[in-house]
């Protein structure tokens, strides 16, 4: 049977009406409790970087940090700068911090990288400076041969231009390789593992990785400071331990 057409107008409002009625009071009501599928979501924020030199990556609170001391022109700093880059990643108690340690052998090639990769640091910041390292890992001919004639760095802006025009970036450099010198670190890659409760440090030489790095932390946390041997790189042949100076 057809309703007539005002008690159809009548039905529809009523229903309208009892609508806005639900919602309003279903918008306006204070649960007594969170339903148990629905959970806060509780994030750490990342306190921020001190500004550098030296330069950081990961957190900065993180208890342990390594320092690596490297050569942009060695090829095993190379071959382990991805895998260590990884491996902070994922251990977020653990940054790591950058000092240069340019090799005479591949000079001039190897300070010159290191001085536009602390300019753009200087430019941009910590983010900045990691991705200038990657950029000429991924670009240079490595020992000693430096960049392909003719490439530029993408990033080179007028302000950085000013910054290697400057002797800001040598100091860096000449200070990072003076204090590797006084802790007898002579090639490349080197690691000192220091722990920022208790002021304790281990020294690596050579790349180290995975479980053995592991393995480093739990002795430093524990208070050993032995010297732990490396475990080489995939990459790098059995028996050696990084660039040496000839």
């Amino acid at each position: 049977m057809r309703l007539p057409s005002f008690t159809r107008r009548h039905t529809l409002i009523a229903l309208l009406v009892a609508a806005v009625a639900a919602a309003g009071w279903l918008l306006l009501r204070t649960p007594d409790a969170t339903p148990e599928f629905m959970h806060p979501i509780t994030t750490v924020p990342e306190p921020p970087k001190p500004a550098g030199p030296p330069w950081l990556y990961g957190r900065s609170d993180a208890r342990f940090t390594v320092v690596g001391y490297a050569d942009l022109e060695c090829p095993y700093c190379r071959a382990y700068f991805p895998t260590l880059q990884r491996w902070i990643d994922a251990h977020r108690e653990v940054n790591w911090q950058w000092h240069h340690l340019p090799l005479s052998m591949h000079e001039p090639a190897a300070t010159a990288g290191a001085r536009l990769a602390e300019c753009a640091g200087e430019v941009g910041g910590h983010a900045a400076f990691w991705q200038a390292v990657a950029w000429l890992y991924s670009n240079t001919r490595g020992d000693g041969q430096g960049l392909p004639e003719g490439l530029r760095y993408p990033d080179l802006t007028p302000t950085m231009l000013g910054c290697l025009d400057s002797d800001r970036p040598d100091a860096v450099i000449r200070a990072q390789a003076v204090e590797a010198a006084q802790q007898g670190i002579a090639a490349t890659p080197a690691l000192q593992l220091r722990d920022r409760e208790s002021g304790k440090s281990i020294l690596l030489h050579g790349p180290v990785e995975g479980d053995a790095l592991l393995s480093a932390i739990d002795l430093l946390a524990a208070g050993n400071t032995t010297v732990a041997e490396p475990a080489h790189s995939p990459d790098m042949p059995a028996g050696v331990a990084g660039d040496m100076p000839r």
